[in-house]
């Protein structure tokens, strides 16, 4: 098993009532189907081997002693397969019939799980037939087979640890699943029969996300589906696999079917290991059953990779999210203004997307607190790489929003201060470009204190990342409101911004898409000869969407490089090749580790997602940390070591 990832399934066979060897039949068939698949976890319905629907056929001894002869006929036509399945019966113990899903694996049987919620309202009248399973109920073993609430982990890879609820147990406020991954439960199958009315998809589906997420594991779902009896309900085989609150496969039909999707268990074990209130005394207290499998390495997961993390999918949900966005940004800039006493604030326009962002929140901010908006200084300080459009863009933005907006050409001053330090400007090095970056700060700064103002800063989160900002530069602000928005989520941003206000203001509409389709430069170059931007950033540090992607995963999960780099090759196949990846993800980690002294001194501003890099919360790094050990890592991919 490579990266934690483990490939696990739902299956919903099509059931004969009371046709147990037929059912044991469907059972064996989709087993090796999924195997195929690689499929290492499969879960089937609640009394798969029996149907759901036997009702006061339940209470006959032939039925039930056929159901586990079907078990043990189930177990060794499957003995060929790595794989554990776990499927549902009726086991009769100590004159008690229990609902019980059973787990198989290589022609053994594991262990046996009663269900210890038993419904006894409406169409489930499940009391006529079983008893809930308590505890303290005696015995300790089915037949030879471990009997009760327990765990089933494998032997090599303990985080691979199985708990078992079925169907009722989902629904309760108790749930067992809560004790099972208290106790290490990585992952949760529930083998269940869910009769589908109208609304009812949706509130379990919800469910499954839930537990999922509350739980910090993967949940696997299994209903039954054709074939159980329509005597008074429909069964639509509901399958749902979820993973820490996201569904990454779901089907609902009313056919046979698999599903399946690779559940990623290093990703769950270090949201458990940030979450330290996760454990409890219950660790350590379910007794464990043992499963020895061969566990394939999977090279491209089947689960869903998105390109870019931080920005969602669907167009309503990134509408909705960029206007919580820009709210959270524009609150937390409102409460230090009046937290200070402040009416003022000034602002460096620059044209492009950080400083337009910026300045759609300084906006936003001074019109919650009732401020006119011309107590805000817009200020924009063309220098030796200043193009016409950027200027243009930043004059025309000021004025389509009231705020007025000075322009302080800083030229002379900064070849003043070459001559002060005795260099040459025709030396076009990093003097030449942070020069004037320190020299925009200063200004600034100053006009800060000319009015009594605050400086906003525009930098954002990618930059952060990478240390792509002048130390005392566009490093300082005195509150940074974009310091926690990665670059691809800013784009989006205002471009949301210029939708917003398309009907009401078109000329503002135009001048934001235009500042959207701007290159990202910091202009302290010449332009080229035609006056257009020479100096692009992404052709210097690298695509930002790989940045962040690597960003994401990198911080917000703790992946190892040779991890993040075979699914950036997933995610962005047929985009960038492997070298590009490769070569870009390297300057990552070298840029990520020596730039921290940047980080270690940030101005103050609002989180607003769950990557940031504030080092008065989110990243407690050393400024002096090796990247080494990282880059050894990344490294092992060159070797073939992980391919």
């Amino acid at each position: 098993m490579r990266d934690g990832f483990i490939r696990v399934g739902a299956a919903t066979p099509r059931v004969k009532v009371a046709d147990c060897f037929y059912n044991a039949d469907r059972i064996i068939d989709l087993a090796h189907e999924a195997a195929e698949s690689g499929i290492s976890i499969l879960t089937f319905p609640e009394l798969s081997i029996t149907g759901y629907t036997c009702q006061d056929m339940f209470l006959h001894k032939t039925l039930v002693d056929s159901a586990f002869d079907a078990l043990v006929y189930i177990a060794d036509n499957t003995a060929e397969l790595e794989m554990m399945i776990v499927v549902g019966l009726p086991v009769l113990k100590n004159h008690k019939l229990y609902d019980c899903a059973a787990a198989v694996c290589k022609g053994e049987i594991l262990g046996i799980v009663p269900k210890s919620i038993i419904p006894g309202y409406g169409e489930f009248y499940e009391q006529r037939y079983f008893m809930a399973y308590e505890d303290d109920d005696d015995g300790a073993e089915y037949e030879s087979i471990p009997f009760g609430k327990m765990l089933f982990e494998h032997e090599d890879y303990p985080e691979v640890s199985v708990g078992i609820e079925i169907c009722e147990e989902l629904w309760v406020p108790d749930n067992p699943s809560v004790d099972y991954c208290m106790s290490g439960a990585t992952i949760i199958l529930n083998p269940s029969a869910s009769d589908e009315v109208i609304g009812k998809a949706s509130y379990r589906r919800d469910l499954v996300k839930m537990a999922s997420a509350k739980q910090l594991c993967a949940y696997v779902y299994c209903d039954c589906g054709f074939g159980e009896s329509s005597t008074d309900l429909v069964f639509a085989g509901h399958d749902i696999i979820s993973e820490n609150g996201k569904v990454l496969e779901e089907r609902r039909g009313y056919e046979e079917s698999i599903i399946w999707a690779d559940v990623d268990l290093e990703r769950i074990a270090h949201e458990r290991l940030k979450m330290n209130t996760f454990y409890s005394e219950t660790e350590g207290s379910m007794s464990v059953v043992y499963m020895d499998l061969d566990l394939p390495d999977i090279a491209v997961p089947e689960r869903p990779i998105a390109k870019m993390p931080f920005v969602p999918e669907s167009t309503s949900e990134l509408d909705s999210r960029c206007e919580d966005i820009i709210n959270m940004q524009a609150m937390g800039l409102a409460t230090r203004l009046s937290a200070i006493n402040c009416t003022r604030a000034v602002i460096g326009l620059s044209g492009g997307l950080d400083s337009t962002l910026a300045f759609i929140v300084t906006v936003h901010a001074f019109d919650h607190l009732s401020i006119p908006r011309d107590k805000i200084v817009a200020v924009t300080m063309p220098c030796f790489g200043t193009t016409s459009r950027t200027k243009n863009n930043s004059v025309a933005l000021a004025e389509s929003y009231g705020v007025p907006i000075r322009e302080i050409n800083i030229a002379k001053s900064v070849l003043q201060h070459f001559e002060d330090i005795g260099k040459s400007a025709d030396d076009r090095d990093v003097t030449y470009e942070n020069a004037q970056a320190r020299e925009r700060t200063q200004v600034l700064m100053d006009i800060a204190n000319q009015i009594g103002g605050l400086v906003v800063g525009t930098g954002d989160l990618s930059e952060l990342a990478l240390g792509w900002a002048t130390y005392n530069g566009d490093h300082m602000s005195m509150y940074g409101v974009n310091g926690s928005i990665p670059k691809t989520l800013v784009r989006h941003l205002v471009c949301y911004e210029a939708k917003r206000v398309e009907s009401s203001d078109p000329k503002l509409s135009s001048v934001l898409m235009d500042i959207f389709n701007t290159p990202v430069s910091p202009e302290l170059l010449p332009p080229d000869e035609s006056g257009n931007i020479a100096q692009k950033t992404e052709d210097i540090v690298g695509p930002y969407e790989l940045h962040d992607f690597f960003l994401y995963y990198f911080v917000r999960f703790g992946f190892a490089p040779s991890k993040i780099y075979r699914m950036a090759k997933a995610a962005f196949d047929g985009e960038y090749d492997d070298e590009t990846i490769y070569k870009w993800l390297a300057t990552f980690i070298r840029r990520f580790f020596t730039q921290q002294f940047k980080r270690s001194c940030l101005p103050d501003g609002p989180k607003v997602g769950t990557v940031a890099l504030s080092p008065r919360g989110d990243l407690r790094m050393s400024s002096d940390t090796s990247y080494a050990l990282w880059m050894e890592d990344l490294e092992s991919v060159q070797d073939g070591e992980c391919e």
